[in-house]
């Protein structure tokens, strides 16, 4: 059974609504400070103010000021006349058969948008703990040939506090919060005191495309006084962005995957066309050279089985090779179906023979089970329906807008 909860879009988002009032609601600390600042917050006492709002947002996961009693009323007043609590707009809400929920996410239109842009964010419960996989960008210029995200173009980058906003949204809707009621899934949320208890950067994009914008979202995901997810418990995955990797390593200190999928340069320039700027072998240096890399920190490789394309035996031994003194783990990804695709999944004993293989040779293998197929929010199924705008639609001068992201679009 696929249940579809669907949002009425509220009045605010109506094209003679008044501009909604800018959120906190996903701000780090500086964030907060200018917004106490902006009201009249005196200098001194600015660090308590933020310490306030921060627990109330990222330990409480409050959505009005009033709910904040230890704030005094005129504080609140001074902030709810500039400022709200909002998180965006969720479109709608399917629950899959196995218990995964995906959320079609709006986002509030920002610069010369003339459509607000559209994400999609899942969340994967298990009975001990449970997986938010969060997007990073509106879209994706990589253009993987297996991945439904890479048949939509890049729209834009996804700013700190929106990234932010998917665990609150996520948070809020499974009653991941003290005190809070979870909603009646018939048991198949986690028995865990925490719902959420992973998270990984696997959704719509590339998130080293986004580097300042995600590695700032982690600061307010991984602080011990809000949220508190141990960076040993958020993955960040890429595609391959070499000079990025050793940054992120030093700069974020996550565990790391790589979406590699193929043992060859010729196969992967096809799968993952980011490989014809950084081929297999600077990438595999880049994982070798990961800072904190170590047999308790160790870098999880994404295999998809595509039938006919990358699933031999040969395959199989090669991967070993090339993945030779790496401290790794073997992600095996049964390929998911989406409209329009080629490929097909491997067969289940082929899966099993490959798994073998990488057994044996000492890697830790585990075939992911596929998870949310029926409402399309398995691993590569993620896609809205945002559109990039073309330049002279954006720029009210016909000129073309960068984004830094674009860097990556000739990959």
């Amino acid at each position: 059974m696929v249940l579809v909860l669907d949002s009425t879009p509220s009045p605010a988002t109506s094209p003679d609504a008044a501009p909604a009032l800018p959120t906190l609601a996903g701000r780090g600390s500086e964030g907060l400070r200018a917004a106490l600042a902006d009201v009249g917050v005196p200098e001194k006492q600015l660090r308590m103010r933020v310490e306030q709002l921060w627990s109330w947002l990222y330990v409480r996961g409050i959505t009005s000021f009033d709910q904040m009693t230890d704030v005094s009323k005129d504080l609140r007043g001074r902030l709810s006349a500039k400022y709200s609590l909002a998180r965006p707009e969720i479109v709608s809400e399917q629950v899959s058969s196995d218990g995964t929920r995906k959320w079609l996410i709006r986002l509030p239109k920002r610069g010369h948008e003339t459509a607000a842009p559209e994400i999609e964010t899942v969340y994967i419960p298990e009975s001990d703990r449970g997986t938010l996989c969060i997007s990073s960008q509106v879209g994706c210029t990589l253009n993987c040939s297996f991945c439904h995200t890479g048949t939509q173009k890049l729209v834009r980058n996804l700013e700190a506090e929106e990234i932010v906003a998917q665990i609150l949204i996520a948070r809020d809707r499974i009653g991941d919060w003290p005190g809070a009621e979870a909603p009646d899934d018939g048991g198949m949320l986690p028995l865990a005191e925490r719902k959420i208890t992973n998270i990984v950067l696997m959704g719509m994009g590339e998130p080293l495309y986004n580097f300042e914008n995600v590695r700032a979202a982690i600061e307010v995901a991984a602080d011990g006084d809000g949220l508190a997810f141990s960076k040993r418990r958020i993955t960040l995955s890429t595609s391959g962005v070499v000079p990025e990797i050793p940054r992120w390593g030093l700069e974020a200190g996550t565990m790391l995957a790589i979406s590699l999928h193929a043992v060859t340069d010729k196969l992967r320039d096809e799968l993952v066309p980011i490989n014809k700027k950084y081929p297999i072998a600077e990438l595999l240096e880049a994982c070798r050279n990961y800072p904190g890399l170590s047999n308790a920190r160790r870098i999880t490789f994404e295999y998809v089985m595509l039938k006919g394309v990358n699933d031999s035996l040969a395959d199989a031994r090669a991967l070993v090779r090339l993945l030779a003194g790496i401290p790794a783990k073997i992600n095996l990804i049964p390929f998911n179906p989406w409209p329009g695709t080629r490929y097909e999944c491997s067969e289940w004993e082929q899966i099993e023979k490959f798994a073998d293989v990488v057994n044996r040779a000492g890697y830790a293998s585990p075939v992911r089970t596929p998870r949310g197929r029926d409402i399309l929010a398995a691993c590569g199924q993620l896609k809205s329906e945002s559109q990039k705008l073309r330049a002279s639609q954006r720029s009210p001068n016909g000129g073309a807008q960068t984004d830094a992201s674009d860097e990556g679009s000739d990959a």
